[in-house]
């Protein structure tokens, strides 16, 4: 698929789906909250969110930590609507600087940065990415030596049995979430190389948490 193409399709599914994107998501994309509590983010940190959709974990990251600077990319256009309407609705469009990109093509000079990143999130969103080792590759290459990546995601759902977690697969098919079931049983192979991963719920769910190095090594 191309990134023309990836990017159609994503607005193609958000187009109606973001006016009620974080009502419907509350109840499934676990771990969300746990991942902005455990950034313990400093005054002047420099935030990148990747796949930043309604900007709903951008907003939270700004009201918990006052001094931290913010960033969000998102391949849909219509989701970027919603994001920017919801910043400004909090006052916080002098705060959070939207770009319309992909993952994979990230860099600090998107957002008229030459600096490196401090941090970079992904959130629910490594299972919505064509290449997501590129796509973690490219954070690695756009956060600071020091810096750190964070991402939560779906896990392999096998703690929940077959049967259940058929029926969530269905379920989520609904909303064209699909769990990308490598993501987990990748980085748990590759556990040696370092980063910190938790995984939630019956292997529901995963919070992973590395240094731009050990990423790289995760992604290979």
């Amino acid at each position: 698929m191309t990134d023309a193409n990836h990017s159609a399709l994503m607005d193609d599914v958000y187009r109606h789906q973001r006016y009620i994107y974080d009502l419907t998501r509350k109840y499934y994309l676990f771990g969300r909250d746990t991942l902005i509590r455990d950034l313990a983010l400093r005054d002047g940190e420099r935030v990148i969110e990747i796949g930043c959709g309604t900007a709903r974990n951008l907003i939270a990251i700004a009201r918990r930590y006052p001094g931290a600077r913010l960033y969000g990319l998102d391949a849909s256009h219509e989701m970027l609507k919603s994001a920017a309407a919801a910043i400004a609705r909090h006052g916080l469009s002098g705060r959070i600087k939207l770009v319309h990109a992909y993952a994979e093509d990230l860099t600090p000079q998107l957002f008229g940065e030459e600096a490196p990143f401090d941090r970079a999130i992904f959130s629910y969103s490594l299972s919505m990415i064509p290449d997501w080792r590129k796509a973690l590759r490219a954070a690695a290459a756009a956060v600071r030596p020091g810096g750190q990546i964070h991402a939560v995601d779906f896990g392999d759902l096998t703690g929940l049995g077959r049967m259940i977690a058929g029926i969530l697969k269905w379920w989520l098919h609904r909303f064209h979430v699909e769990p990308r079931v490598e993501i987990l049983q990748t980085l748990e192979r590759h556990r040696s190389a370092g980063g910190a991963l938790r995984v939630l719920l019956a292997r529901y769910a995963f919070i992973l948490r590395g240094s731009p190095d050990s990423i790289l090594h995760l992604a290979d």
